[in-house]
C-alpha cells in the first residue's frame, strides 16, 4: 500500500464556548474556511490539488448541519471541484477525518486530502441535536445510559482515583499549557482569527486559567453529584450494571473536566508523489490508525483497548512510543490510561490538554495530532500516539512517525 504522509497541520486558537467568547461571532463554516485557506496558502496549493475535504463535527444541526464540509469548501478559496465529506464519531470526529483520509491515500483513492474538524460550542450547544442513546428509553435502558460526567466518575470509582489525583492532573495541565504558550510551542501551527477588516479577534487559547491551584479546585462542588444521587438518579442506573461498586465517588467538576470552547483544525495528508509534485517535504508518516467499540455505560475507557489494538496491529509495544496525546475529556480518562500502561506522566500531554485549553468536540482529534507532531519535532523524537475517548463507548487512535 502507498504510505500516507502529513505535510502540514494548523489550528485556530480556542475561544470560550459561550456568548462572551471571542469567537462567538464566527460561524462553523467561516472558521472551517479559514483553516482550509491557511492550508492552501501555506502549501501553495492550486486547482484540484486535493481529492477531498473530510471534516468532522459533532452537533450536526442548524448552521453546523447539512454537509458542513462542502459548505466550508465553497466558502473557502479552494477549487469548487473539490467536494466535501462531513463525518461524526463524536469526540474523535477530527481524528477519524484524518484517519479516513490517510487510509484513502494508502488505498490509492487520490493523492491528497485535507482533513480536520470544527465545533462552535458557543453557537450550537452540545446535545442540541439529540441522541437516541440518551432520549430513546428503549435504547437507554438496554445500554444503562448515564451522562458522560457520571461515566467519568464511574471510572474514578472503579479504578481507585481520588479527587486529589484528578485535581493535581488538572493543575499540571494548566501549568503545561501556560508554559507551552509562553515558550511559543504552538506558534508554527496557530492561525489567528481575524475579522473582515483584518483585525485580530483571537490569537491565543482563551479558556486557560494558569493561576489554578489545588486550593482553588478544592472549593469547587462536584458537577455530577446531584444528577447522580438525586434526580434522575443515574448512580442507581450505573450500580444496576456494576453492583460491586456499591456507590459512585463523584470527583469531577469544571476544573478537572474539559472546557467548552470554539475551535477548528486542519491537516494536509498526501502521498510522496504529491509532495514531490508540489515541492513539499513530508513531516511525518501516518503509521497506523484504529477504532474500537467499548462498554457504553462507563463509556470513556476507549483509549486503553484502542491503544492495545493499534499497537498490536502495528507490531509495536508501548515502549516504542516517545510521546502521547490523550484527550483530557475528564481527568480520570488520562489517569486510567497512565495506570493501564504504566507510562511516565512526563511524556503524556506534555503541553497541557483540554482541561486547560478546551475541547472543541469535532476539532480536538485533529488538534492533538498536530500538537503531537509539533512536539515530536521540537524534541527531535520519532514516534507519537494520539487517542481519545468517545461518547456511547468507543475509542480511536493514530500513530505517527517522523520522516
Amino acid at each position: 500500500m502507498t504510505d500516507a504522509y502529513i505535510y502540514d497541520a494548523v489550528r485556530s486558537p480556542r475561544g470560550k464556548g459561550r456568548p462572551d467568547g471571542s469567537l462567538h461571532e464566527v460561524t462553523a463554516v467561516a472558521l472551517s474556511a479559514r483553516m482550509l485557506n491557511a492550508i492552501k496558502e501555506r502549501n501553495g496549493l492550486s486547482g484540484h490539488a486535493v481529492e477531498d475535504v473530510i471534516w468532522g463535527n459533532v452537533t450536526q444541526i442548524g448552521e453546523q448541519g447539512g454537509c458542513l464540509a462542502r459548505s466550508a469548501v465553497l466558502a473557502s478559496d479552494l477549487d469548487e471541484a473539490i467536494p466535501g465529506l462531513s463525518i461524526n464519531r463524536f469526540c474523535a470526529s477530527g481524528m477519524e477525518a484524518v484517519n479516513l483520509a490517510a487510509n484513502q491515500v494508502k488505498g490509492g483513492a487520490g493523492q491528497a486530502y485535507i482533513a480536520g474538524g470544527v465545533e462552535m460550542m458557543s453557537r450550537v450547544p452540545m446535545g442540541s441535536d439529540g441522541a437516541a442513546i440518551a432520549v430513546d428509553p428503549s435504547l437507554a435502558m438496554k445500554t444503562h445510559f448515564v451522562p458522560q460526567g457520571i461515566a467519568a466518575d464511574i471510572i474514578a470509582t472503579r479504578f481507585g482515583f481520588t479527587r486529589e489525583q484528578a485535581d493535581a492532573l488538572a493543575v499540571e495541565s494548566q501549568r503545561r499549557a501556560a508554559r507551552a504558550w509562553k515558550e511559543g510551542r504552538f506558534a508554527a501551527s496557530i492561525v489567528p482569527v481575524r475579522d473582515q477588516n483584518g483585525l485580530t479577534i483571537l490569537d491565543h487559547d482563551e479558556h486557560m486559567r494558569p493561576d489554578t491551584d489545588m486550593q482553588a479546585l478544592a472549593r469547587l462542588e462536584p458537577s455530577f453529584k446531584a444528577m447522580g444521587e438525586v434526580m434522575p438518579g443515574f448512580d442507581k442506573v450505573a450500580i444496576m450494571k456494576y453492583p460491586h461498586l456499591e456507590r459512585i465517588n463523584h470527583i469531577h467538576h469544571a476544573g478537572n473536566s474539559s472546557g467548552i470552547v470554539d475551535g477548528a483544525a486542519a491537516v494536509l495528508i498526501g502521498t510522496a508523489a504529491f509532495g514531490r509534485a508540489h515541492g513539499l517535504k513530508p513531516r511525518a508518516r501516518i503509521l497506523a490508525t484504529a477504532k474500537i467499540g467499548t462498554d457504553p455505560t462507563i463509556m470513556l475507557t476507549g483509549p486503553v483497548p484502542v491503544t492495545q489494538k493499534i499497537l498490536r496491529d502495528a507490531g509495536m509495544a508501548i515502549s516504542d512510543i516517545d510521546l502521547f496525546e490523550v484527550n483530557e475529556a475528564f481527568a480520570s480518562v488520562v489517569l486510567r490510561f497512565q495506570q493501564a500502561f504504566d507510562v511516565d506522566p512526563e511524556v503524556v500531554n506534555v503541553n497541557g490538554g483540554a482541561i486547560a485549553m478546551g475541547h472543541p468536540l469535532g476539532a480536538t482529534g485533529a488538534i492533538i495530532i498536530g500538537t503531537l507532531l509539533d512536539e515530536l519535532e521540537r524534541r527531535d523524537k520519532a514516534t507519537g500516539l494520539a487517542t481519545l475517548c468517545i461518547a456511547s463507548g468507543m475509542g480511536a487512535a493514530t500513530i505517527i512517525e517522523r520522516v
